[in-house]
């Protein structure tokens, strides 16, 4: 089958964010054609240039979020007013707050309201496709204003009407932004429309170009989330005022809410994820939960090996944030000193942007000060307790050399989604203490220590627990390898995807029908090998219409890339 796989700042750029498992998975679908609809984030990761593609990768076609040049469109009147009344009744629900799908699922949501959400979206994509594209009209003052009469409405949330001027732009800007993908040229048959599943790889605007195909094409679509976009946009530090927060809450709580109600399927990555999709409004009974694939091999050598680490030793691994919370870490680290005076600790990670650098310093501070006597010189392992490390450097020279360093494993975030680094550190076999957060607890399933966020002392006592019983660590080590190696490989993945396709295209009428001599359609027309790369199906089912040999009347030619911002491979 063909699939149109969508992502948005993702694969197949080099930078992207979720362009490991969409790789891993696009390379285990040998058996499948795929279409890349990539949607950049920046110009710089566009410079980047993507990582290289598999044979069954047909084209790719790319559009860019981050800017979107005038394209010369002038409407008429008429255009003009239907632009006028899709955009004003897409930003008065908008203002109109109820129950947006971030608030608190779609229980206190009328379906008025979501009906109204949806027929002014594919309004305003409706009026791009017969039109042309939306980005002149979106950036118009006549956008501004009627934002500004729908935050001034009455029944208008009380945040939207106190939105000011700078607000009010900030928010056109926003909206500009989020609807750029109904502008695409995407929609039509030689795009996602020839396509037999649209499989968005997130949520938010990769999803939009899922719904759109689904609107004209009725492509079913397959919706990925292994992070909720909903749920990072409400932790996402801001400085906007409450106008702008409220709205863009709305936005993308509608947008979620939407995507959910369309797709024929919803994939979690975990079930900390998949609650808060059913608190946003998805249908229990279209979810399926399908854990994130990792590589077991780079682990294998350590998680088999039969000599332990370090016993005197943990380990932390990860980027550098606030989010991880080092801070309550060092603090328990010093009362393990005080039980188990020979521990060491040694944080392996880099920073993450200037906020993690920042933090980083801060954490080098407080490990001096909590450890005045051993802090002189440099962080290195054998003259302090704490040390701060990178990988590959001369002692840690990979990843999985990290895990290996020491005898216990520690996560102390405050805020996780899927905890990646978990379950590396559970295919490397070692004992893990970790913070009740996020997808912890279902991905340890009873092999690791669990103890609450922001309590040094619990993180202590489960960190000299584990210290001091090697039979203890031994056990629990070996069945979190077992664990991970069974739940969240690459292997599995690719199944559960490969199950997941299979069950939405046999769900799905066919779309393309062949009529015989007297105009009727005629049943079993269309092989099942109809979309394998090559050019000589549609021939052959005339031949069959007609009676004559089922047989190809060409070689098998690649599909070749359609240049709509394509970079060459």
């Amino acid at each position: 089958m063909r699939i149109g796989l969508i992502a948005e700042g993702g694969y197949p750029y080099v930078s992207g964010d979720a362009r490991l498992w969409c790789d891993r998975l696009v390379r285990g679908l040998g058996q499948h054609e795929f279409d890349i609809y990539a949607l950049s984030r920046s110009e710089r990761q566009e410079a980047e240039g993507w990582v290289p593609l598999p044979l069954q990768v047909s084209r790719v076609r790319t559009a860019p979020l981050w800017a979107a040049e005038d394209d010369g469109v002038v409407y008429g009147r008429r255009a003009r007013r239907r632009f006028a009344e899709c955009y004003g009744e897409l930003v008065a629900v908008l203002c109109a707050g109820g129950a947006t799908a971030g608030s608190g699922s779609s229980e206190g949501a009328s379906a008025t309201e979501a009906d109204r959400f949806a027929n002014a979206l594919y309004g305003l994509a409706d009026l791009a496709r017969e039109e042309g594209g939306l980005v002149g009209a979106l950036r118009s003052e006549a956008a501004v204003r009627a934002l500004e009469r729908a935050c001034r409405a009455r029944g208008a949330l009380r945040t939207a009407r106190e939105a000011r001027v700078p607000d009010l732009l900030a928010v056109a800007a926003h909206l500009e932004r989020a609807l750029r993908p109904l502008s695409l040229d995407w929609y039509e048959d030689d795009g996602l429309g020839a396509a037999d599943l649209c499989h968005a790889t997130s949520g938010g605007s990769a999803a939009l170009p899922g719904l759109l195909a689904r609107h004209f094409c009725d492509v079913p679509l397959l919706l990925t989330e292994y992070g909720v976009r909903l749920r990072t946009h409400y932790l996402a530090p801001t400085e906007s005022s409450p106008a702008v927060r409220s709205l863009l809450a709305a936005l993308h709580g509608r947008f979620a809410a939407e995507a959910y109600t369309r797709a024929a399927l919803v994939t979690p990555g975990n079930g900390h994820a998949r609650r808060w999709q059913e608190r946003c409004g998805a249908d229990r009974e279209k979810q399926r939960t399908v854990y994130p694939g990792m590589d077991a091999s780079r682990f294998a050598e350590v998680g088999e090996a039969q000599e332990s680490a370090d016993p005197d030793t943990l380990v932390w691994v990860g980027r550098i944030e606030p989010a991880k919370d080092l801070v309550s870490l060092l603090h328990a680290f010093a009362e393990v000193r005080k039980e188990q005076p020979k521990t060491r600790l040694r944080i392996v990670g880099a920073p993450s942007g200037t906020e993690g650098a920042a933090y980083l310093s801060h954490c080098r501070v407080l490990a001096a000060q909590l450890f005045p006597d051993e802090a002189e010189g440099p962080h290195t392992v054998g003259d302090n307790p704490v040390s701060f490390e990178e990988i590959g450097g001369p002692e840690i020279p990979a990843l999985a050399d990290a895990y290996a360093s020491g005898a216990v494993t520690v996560l102390s975030s405050v805020v996780e989604g899927f905890p990646i680094g978990l379950v590396e550190a559970m295919l490397c076999g070692r004992a893990t203490v970790s913070t009740d957060v996020g997808a912890v607890v279902e991905v340890i399933g009873g092999t690791g220590l669990v103890v609450p966020p922001r309590n040094p002392r619990a993180l202590a006592e489960a960190c000299v627990a584990l210290l001091r019983d090697p039979e203890r660590r031994a056990r629990l080590g070996a069945a979190a390898r077992a664990r991970a190696l069974e739940l969240f490989t690459v292997e599995q993945n690719i199944t559960a995807f490969h199950g997941i396709y299979l069950e939405i295209v046999s769900r799905t009428p066919v779309r393309r029908v062949v009529l015989d001599e007297a105009g009727e359609p005629l049943p079993f027309a269309v092989p099942a090998e109809a979309h394998v790369p090559g050019r000589w199906t549609d021939r052959n089912a005339r031949l069959v219409a007609r009676g004559g040999p089922a047989r190809p009347t060409a070689a098998p030619v690649r599909a070749t890339a359609v240049p709509t911002r394509e970079g060459a491979r």
